[in-house]
């Protein structure tokens, strides 16, 4: 039993692994154009041959024509010696009736290999008229071919745009719905982290809403909306004027200012502005200890 030759099994495995990485690598629309080609060098070829059966048939039409020629003349010498031949006798010249008798059967043996090759041409001249016909509808039927692939090529090539444009699709969708990034942060993970920071800082915030600061700060501030209230009464008082809510339940106007009142004129901004300043009592000067003429004044009992 014949044992199988390694060799042999290697090169076939590596021409078939070559083979399918080479047609994974190429481009399809450098193999389209490839077959393209292709399709019009056999559609040369075959015209070519075409045309040399037509040519061979044309030829044997013109050798049929030049025979038919011949052999029409061959006939009308073949009579013309008969004639001459006849002559001869009637006249006597029985040597010279023998040598057109030899002649006209010279001519006859001349005919009938004429007439044979006439035979011969006119059959060959039918078959080169079927295979030229044969040839021409060959040529047709290639060139119909031909032309439905050079039509189905524009589709082809917008197949192989649609195609390359639905992976390009696949490859960026793939890319937003993975979930484990490689060099690049996927989309998913970004939009995950800026989610926690968001969710963190939201956490933080109300956690210091929540604490004693925040709570210390509210009453500062109440307090300080008190003192500015408590300021802005003051502030009536001194200009003789209603709160809003006085003046609303009033449903009447009251002079903004006493001094306006009395048939002053009106204070000022910046007076209104200013804090209100209480009188300070009189300072009185102590009593000396001396009297006018320098003597000690005496201490008066309480």
């Amino acid at each position: 039993m014949a044992r199988p030759n390694v060799f042999v099994r290697m090169w076939r495995y590596l021409t078939a692994s070559l083979t399918g990485r080479f047609e994974e690598a190429a481009d399809p629309k450098v193999q389209l154009e490839q077959a393209i080609q292709d399709a019009h060098e056999q559609h040369r070829r075959l015209k070519d041959q075409a045309a040399n059966v037509i040519a061979n048939q044309k030829q044997t039409e013109l050798r049929l024509e030049r025979t038919i020629a011949e052999l029409e003349k061959l006939t009308t010498n073949a009579q013309q010696a008969l004639l001459m031949a006849q002559e001869a006798s009637g006249s006597g010249d029985t040597e010279r009736a023998a040598e057109y008798e030899r002649a006209a059967e010279a001519i006859a043996t001349r005919l009938l290999a004429v007439e044979q090759e006439v035979e011969d041409l006119r059959a060959l001249s039918l078959a080169n008229a079927t295979a030229s016909q044969q040839a021409k509808d060959a040529v047709a039927q290639n060139s119909a071919a031909l032309q439905a692939k050079l039509s189905e090529k524009q589709k082809l090539l917008s197949q192989l745009d649609q195609a390359k444009m639905a992976e390009q699709m696949n490859m960026a969708m793939a890319t937003l719905t993975e979930t484990v990034g490689l060099e690049v942060p996927t989309f998913n993970e970004v939009r995950d982290k800026i989610e926690q920071r968001l969710a963190k800082a939201h956490g933080a915030a109300e956690l210091g809403e929540a604490g004693v600061e925040t709570r210390i700060r509210e009453v500062e501030q109440a307090s300080r909306n008190s003192e500015a209230q408590k300021r802005l009464s003051e502030l009536r008082s001194r200009l003789g004027i209603e709160s809003s809510a006085d003046a609303e339940a009033a449903g009447s106007d009251v002079p903004s200012v006493a001094a306006a009142a009395e048939g002053g004129p009106p204070p000022t901004p910046e007076e209104l502005a200013a804090p209100a300043v209480q009188a300070e009592p009189p300072v009185t000067e102590p009593a000396s200890a001396e009297q006018p003429d320098g003597t000690p004044r005496p201490a008066t009992g309480d």
